[in-house]
Order: structure tokens, then sequence, then C-alpha cells
């Protein structure tokens, strides 16, 4: 479009020029939020924020906020590690990505995580639940062959993983669940995590015991305090059963993280009062808060308002400021360092001192404008620890906490850094709107399928591999997942499992390659 010149300027006169009212920043691909099919898109800064656009030729341009503190995403971008090569891919390249996952070879890192999802049972239907679970007359729930061809893809492509969490659904309500769990321990797996609402810890005291076993680590979902919040994300006030899975889990010695869906407008003013609460329990040693990713079933919301990783980390040092500053989170570097940001405190008491205080995080863990070369012990020791992998209350993270500090003249009192060390984690998952391959390609956290894929967990709750998946496991056609936003309501239905869906559904444009299915053995 030409820009006419004002028609009161004497010709030959200086014709005053306009800017555009954002920075361009880069040129990526992402995907329609309604049809899937994959678009250019751009990240642009405007207003001190961070937004992706595109547009699809069928439905129209999008816009999302990706990251609510410019300065802090930009930066980010120095703590990005170079990736490490699988030992073993499991696809081919032919559509390029994000559409031959996975791995396929041009994937930029290993997997820290694996995830299997061992059902979509639920004995809860939250109104939110990225992976569409609850009282299913549809669902799946894994057999032990399939569960064993995931691990044993998940042993070729690491040789040693570090963590696998079992996921659903529930977990819990799978009657094989502990045999998984040694199942996978048998097959060298160092950590395994259980994810789960709390309800059967809270019920089962031996289960509670068997979990401890196995030495299975707990991956609490725990959304706040207040009855309201419960119910909105929920759907019930499971205050007491998230007490009473705490107290099994510390009779027994179970090591807790406390995982924190936080949505605006609903608890985002929570986050101390979980802190807190995570600070004087025994079993707790980590709480984990994750903006709520707009994928499978979830509240209306405005995709250029909603909730990310700064947004988080601005929330809590404005609830906490005698305890946390800004400078205290630092990116983690084995993913794209915009999507999880960690910080770990000595806690003892009223005593909470940030472990970034006593160390220089940003010397070991700048891999783009640090020029000289740190101390390369404890550059391992803090790049165990900022990482995905990192298992708060572990040996592990205790003998890494312990390197990384040994030259610090600790207070008496926090020296003990098994018992004392506490993770912060803030994770914001991409869905249809957020995506950015950039960030997926360099994605630690995969998605372990039965027929031995590893797909990278942002891929797989956005792209379309999610309603596959389940389509293959249960024999019954899965609609695409369209996100409950307030702009896509003219064209939205209600799906089977509480999700949207199109109201109209088109033939896909474009599809994965029908050999490209991975390769169990």
């Amino acid at each position: 479009m030409r820009v006419e010149p004002n028609a009161r300027t004497e010709p030959g006169a200086p014709v005053d020029r306009l800017d555009r009212d954002e920075v361009f920043l880069e040129f990526t691909k992402s995907i329609c939020p309604v049809c899937k099919r994959v678009i250019d898109a751009e990240v642009n800064i405007r207003e001190g924020k961070v937004f992706l656009r595109k547009r699809c030729s069928d439905h129209g341009g999008f816009e999302a906020l990706v990251y609510g503190d410019a300065q802090m995403y930009m930066d980010s971008l120095r703590f990005n590690k170079p990736g490490t090569l699988p030992l073993e891919t499991q696809t081919e390249v032919v559509d390029g990505c994000p559409l031959d996952c996975g791995l396929c070879p041009e994937h930029k890192q290993h997997a820290c995580v694996g995830l299997i999802e061992v059902n979509s049972n639920c004995n809860l239907d939250c109104p939110i639940c990225f992976a569409d679970s609850g009282h299913l007359p549809d669902g799946f729930s894994l057999t032990a062959e399939q569960v064993e061809a995931g691990i044993d893809a998940f042993v070729r492509a690491e040789g040693e993983p570090e963590v696998l969490m079992l996921s659903g659904g529930e977990p819990s309500i799978h009657p094989q669940i502990l045999d998984f769990i040694a199942m996978a321990r048998e097959k060298g797996v160092r950590h395994v995590v259980l994810n789960t609402n709390g309800i059967r810890l809270a019920k089962d005291r031996a289960f509670a015991s068997a979990l401890a076993s196995h030495r299975t680590a707990i991956y609490l979902q725990f959304d706040g305090l207040r009855e309201e919040t419960h119910r909105l994300i929920r759907g019930r006030d499971l205050r007491d059963v998230k007490i009473g899975a705490l107290e099994h889990c510390e009779e027994f010695g179970l090591s807790v993280t406390l995982v924190a869906a936080v949505e605006k407008g609903v608890n985002e003013d929570e986050l101390a009062d979980i802190l807190r609460f995570g600070f004087a329990h025994p079993a707790v040693h980590s709480v984990v808060f994750q903006p709520v990713t707009h994928a499978g079933r979830h509240l209306e919301f405005d995709p250029r308002e909603r909730l990310t990783n700064s947004d988080v980390i601005h929330s809590i040092v404005d609830q906490m400021p005698a305890t946390f500053e800004l400078a205290d989170f630092f990116p983690v570097p084995c993913c794209f360092p915009t999507c999880r940001s960690v910080t770990y405190l000595l806690v003892d008491g009223e005593t909470v001192i940030p472990i970034p205080r006593l160390l220089d995080i940003e010397e070991h863990l700048d891999y783009v404008t640090n020029r000289v070369l740190p101390d390369p012990s404890i550059r391992g020791a803090l790049e165990k620890l900022w990482s995905a992998s990192a298992i708060p209350g572990s040996a592990t993270t205790a003998e890494s906490l312990a390197c990384a500090t040994c030259a610090i003249d600790l207070p008496a009192a926090v020296r003990d850094l098994t018992k004392k060390a506490f993770m912060v984690v803030i994770q914001d998952f991409q869905d249809s709107y957020t995506l950015n391959v950039r960030q997926l390609m360099k994605c630690c956290v995969e998605q372990i399928t039965p027929d031995g894929r590893l797909i990278p967990f942002c891929a797989y709750n956005s792209v379309g591999y999610r309603e596959e998946v389940r389509a293959q496991l249960t024999g019954v056609d899965v609609q695409a997942v369209v996100p409950n936003s307030i702009e896509l309501r003219p064209v939205l239905a209600i799906g089977p499992n509480g999700s949207m869906v199109a109201a109209a559904q088109s033939e896909p444009t474009a599809s994965r390659d029908a050999r490209n299915v991975g390769h169990a053995r």
C-alpha cells in the first residue's frame, strides 16, 4: 500500500513518515488454531511485551501474547545450551517440523524427560485439563506390553534415561501402575515420577507405602488454598484430599512437588500462599507453576491477555518482595530458554536464601556473551540443577547443589542440602495459539507413545498428535480440539469430552506421511 504525502506539503519538502508500533524479532512457523495447518508466523515486541502473530488463508489472523516482559525475553536468549543428540531417532524427515514428530533427526535436543499417559480415564472431570480426560465412555488404558514398548523406545533413545513421568488421565487408578513403576526401574530409568491428583494417595495408605518402596517421586496437582480455586479449576473442593495425600507422603518419605495450574483471574494471586505452604511442609521440596496451556478443556480466554512465565515471576516477586527478586530466576538452558525458569532456595523455618544470591549463576550458564571459561565442575553441576530432569529432594540434586556451592560457607542451619534445598519452577507449555517451531525444535519433554515415538510435549497437545494417538488406541474417531478463545466463539461447538471443536470441521489440508509412525522394536 502506497502512503500518500500530506496534501499540504510543498513539492520537494520532507515528508513525515510513520514508524510501526512494534519491533520485528523473527520469522518462524506455527499452526492455525482451528485447522492445524502449518502457517508462517512472526514474533514482535509491542508495548514491552512479546507477541506471536500468524494468518491462516481459511481462518484469518491470530495473535497471542507469548511473554509479558520483553526485556526478560531478550535477556533469556543468552542461556541457550547446545543440544545433546539422542542415541536414536524414531521418525524420518518428510513434511518438516512440526509434522514429523518424533523424534526426527532435525530435532535439536534429546529427551530430558519422557512422559507416558497410561490411561485417559480419571476420577475427576476437571474444567481445566489439557489431556481432555475424565469419566470417558471411549477412553483407553495401556497394557503392560504397550507401556514396555514405550519405555524400551525411551531407553534406546537415551541409554540411561533420567526421568520418566507416568501420567494420564489419573495414573493411580490404573490397576498395573505399580508394575509399570517397577518395570521402569528395572529397565534403568533413574527417576520415576507419578503425576497425580492425590485422591488415591489420600485414601490408600498401602499405596503410598508401595510407592515409597519404589522410590517414586510425586508430582501433586495443587492449584491453591481457596475453595473457589479448586471448584473453578477442578470442579470440586479437593483441599482435604491434598492434605490427606501429603500426610501419607510425609509418613512414608515420599518427595513431593506441588504443581499449580495458574489461570488469569482465578488463582494468580495465590502464588505466595502456595509457596509458603510448600516451604512449611516437610514432604514438599518443590513448587511448579504452569500458566494454563490452552489445549484440551479450559476456561474461555483472550489469547492477547494470557499469563506467561514472566507474568508469574513478576507476581511471585510482587507477592513476596522480602524473599524474591527478579534476578533470582534463571532460564533453563536445556530446553529453549523462554520455556522454563528456575530458582533454588535454602529454606529453614523463616530463613529463605535464594541460591543465586550466593553463586553467580549467570557466569556459568550464559553460553552466548560470557567469554570467560567458567569452572567446568560448577557449570556441570548447575546444568544438572537448571534442567528439566532435575528432581527436587533426590540424592542427585543434593550432590549437584553440594558441588555448585562447595566454595561457599553456608549457614549451619541450611547445610543439609537434601532437606533444606527447595526448587521453584515456572513452565509455560505451548498451545496452538503460541506454538513456535523454533522453541519446539529444542523441546526436551517428550510424550512417549505405544508405537515408540517420542513426540515433543507441546506438539503432542497442539498439532493433532493427541487426537491421532487417542483414535488409534480407542478405535473411535476423535475430532481436532480447538482453543476455547473469545475470538473463536462463533465457530466453536462442545466436543464429546467437554473441550471445544470447530462447529463444521473440514478435511485437513495436510497430513503426516503414513510411514512416519515410529519404529518400536
